[in-house]
């Protein structure tokens, strides 16, 4: 026979076949690229990758619901935590009436609803968008851990994915945790919000969680297209723009908790000048954590240093991938408009819900760009 009819022909390409050939050779045809081997051999990393990306939509919708919540003051409504009855809102007259009595304990009620004259009509809003909140996180915990016991058991998930999975699926448990302690440091005494500390909390781990199931799942579609790819890693840039990013979304956190937001209406001055008036008594960093007017001054001006260490990240990416590079200055542009015009209209809700949603998209684009650079670094 001829070299020439040595080649492989008219083979299935999705399979691994082993030929004997006249030539005396042995070809190995490992022709299924999107099966990489785990110790199951039966890895699926595309349809991981898919389930990741259905998952960072779900967190993406909580934190636009979240904010909602935050900004129709609606997190106190709900006083008690029931992770199983709780998903059924009340359905009979007498049951919203017990709901709404335990809300009047509150000290929101007692000193700012209740004097303004909530009704029971009232109530049932703010009721929708705390519950619509929790239920939603209900939803994302059963869409994470019934599929991940499902891909577990069928060997779906290639080696060295187990732990991260369970990481995500950790972080989705700790971040509905932080909510109930959220929520609670609320209730107690005189309070009349939830502490901005456990709100930033609560924020930036849905943050962190959205960044973990992205960079997770591209990480496996570079597993499909190379079953010998190593996860891309943390490089020196991306480690110092996230820091720059952590200041302005945790400042950020804050301004909501405290609704420091209406501490001016005016860009780019307030109360007339550069740097506004507040209260120094206690120390610099005591008002840089607590005071309204100093925190609305430190997030619309760092977010000068996110802006700068954003264009650097979003220039760095550009000569891998275009797209992404775009992405980055696309959402940071974005978000920047819709700040300023979250002052300038006096925190209009849903001016403050898409800087928040934008802010999200964000955090996804920067992700996306550190996976990138983190890719070629290997």
């Amino acid at each position: 026979m001829r070299p020439t009819q040595c080649a492989v022909s008219g083979l299935h390409l999705r399979k691994r076949l082993w030929l004997t050939n006249e030539c005396g050779m042995a070809a190995t045809i490992g022709l299924s690229r999107d099966l990489p081997r785990s110790a199951g051999g039966s890895a699926r990393p595309v349809l991981l990758a898919k389930w990741l990306f259905g998952m960072a939509g779900l967190v993406f919708a909580m934190v636009v619901v979240g904010g909602i919540t935050r900004l129709t003051e609606s997190g106190l409504s709900i006083t008690d935590w029931a992770p199983v009855t709780g998903a059924i809102p009340p359905l009979s007259e007498a049951q919203w009436q017990a709901e709404f009595a335990k809300y009047r304990t509150t000290g929101e009620y007692m000193t700012v609803t209740g004097p303004a004259g909530m009704t029971l009509a009232d109530y049932k809003f703010i009721f929708f968008w705390e519950w619509a909140h929790r239920f939603l996180g209900r939803v994302i915990g059963l869409a994470f851990a019934l599929p991940l016991a499902w891909f577990w058991v069928k060997s779906y998930i290639p080696t060295g994915y187990k732990w991260r999975l369970l990481a995500l699926l950790a972080l989705g448990g700790l971040q509905g945790a932080f909510g109930w302690f959220m929520v609670r440091s609320g209730l107690g005494g005189e309070m009349t919000d939830v502490s901005h500390f456990w709100l930033s909390i609560h924020l930036l781990t849905a943050l962190f969680t959205l960044a973990g199931l992205i960079w997770t799942a591209l990480d496996l579609l570079q597993l499909n297209r190379r079953p010998a790819a190593k996860p891309a890693r943390l490089t020196r840039l991306t480690v110092a723009v996230g820091i720059v990013l952590f200041g302005q979304l945790l400042l950020g956190a804050w301004v909501a908790g405290l609704n420091a937001g209406h501490a001016s209406y005016s860009w780019p001055l307030m109360q007339g000048q550069f740097v506004p008036e507040y209260d120094g008594t206690r120390g610099f960093l005591w008002a840089a954590s607590h005071d309204p007017f100093l925190l609305h001054f430190l997030h619309r001006w760092w977010a000068v240093a996110a802006l700068v260490a954003l264009v650097i990240f979003a220039r760095a990416v550009r000569p891998i991938q275009r797209q992404a590079s775009i992405a980055l200055h696309s959402a940071l542009g974005v978000q920047i408009l819709l700040g300023i015009a979250t002052v300038i209209s006096e925190v209009s809700l849903w001016l403050a819900v898409a800087h928040q949603a934008v802010g999200a998209l964000l955090v996804a684009s920067v992700a996306w760009t550190a996976h990138l650079l983190g890719r070629r670094a290997r």
